[in-house]
């Protein structure tokens, strides 16, 4: 089996942040994916992140040497390599690995790598995801998890959202630490705009329990007419 090093590295709000990082200094012999433009449809109603549709990530995929043979080694931050896997996952292909770049000790090449194109087949799952309506139907019954930094949880004013507040009843296991003890259940993961979220849902298969990915995260939620949840002395 072949393997391929995959930089996803990418910055809220600064879209080129990631490719300039990239042509900087990476892994020798990795290829690029961009989570806004790669791992991302076009931001709206969906959300800030919507999924990619399967004829996009495909092309993606290809031109980043990502195969049917081929093992996927990821890194990134922000949860930029988290979602290169959750989506390699989604679309059948279990190859891959997260690592942090941060321990790499190797050497870093500049400019861009020439990269094989490759071929994937997607076989795209249909029980990793909820959606909105179903979200709200169900809540109650669901393990709701916001990997949202605490005070963006809490509904504090922030310059992200749009409506600071939570999904009623979502418990807060923040992306960027260890998840803490989540009681049993179906759970269903979300974050701002479905990124940073598939690090708590990776951390998680890691440690032998599998979630759900709610996509349009936050950023969708807040655009509907559904509850919103704050703390007390925020209001509701």
């Amino acid at each position: 089996m072949k393997y391929q090093f995959v930089d996803c590295r990418w910055e809220l709000g600064k879209p080129e942040r990631g490719r300039e990082l990239y042509l900087k200094g990476h892994i020798p012999g990795a290829s690029f994916l961009d989570v806004d433009t790669d791992l991302s449809s076009a931001p709206g109603a969906g959300g800030r992140h919507p999924l990619p549709d399967p004829e996009q990530f495909a092309r993606a995929a290809a031109r980043a040497g990502i195969g049917d043979d081929v093992f996927v080694v990821a890194y990134g931050d922000m949860g930029g390599a988290e979602r290169l896997w959750w989506l390699l996952r989604h679309f059948g292909h279990d190859d891959c690995a997260v690592v942090d770049f941060g321990s790499w000790r190797g050497p870093l090449v500049s400019g861009a790598d020439e990269v094989a194109p490759a071929e994937l087949t997607l076989r795209t799952r249909g029980d990793d995801t909820i959606e909105a309506e179903e979200l709200e139907r169900r809540r109650e019954e669901l393990v709701v998890v916001d990997a949202r930094l605490p005070a963006r949880w809490r509904g504090e004013p922030n310059p992200i959202d749009k409506v600071p507040g939570r999904i009623p009843g979502a418990l807060n296991a923040p992306w960027s630490e260890s998840p803490p003890d989540l009681p049993e259940g179906e759970l269903v993961a979300y974050c701002g705009s479905g990124v940073t979220a598939t690090v708590l849902l990776h951390r998680l298969h890691l440690a032998g329990r599998e979630g759900k990915l709610y996509p349009g995260s936050w950023s969708e939620w807040e655009q509907l007419d559904l509850p919103v949840e704050r703390d007390a002395r925020l209001g509701r």
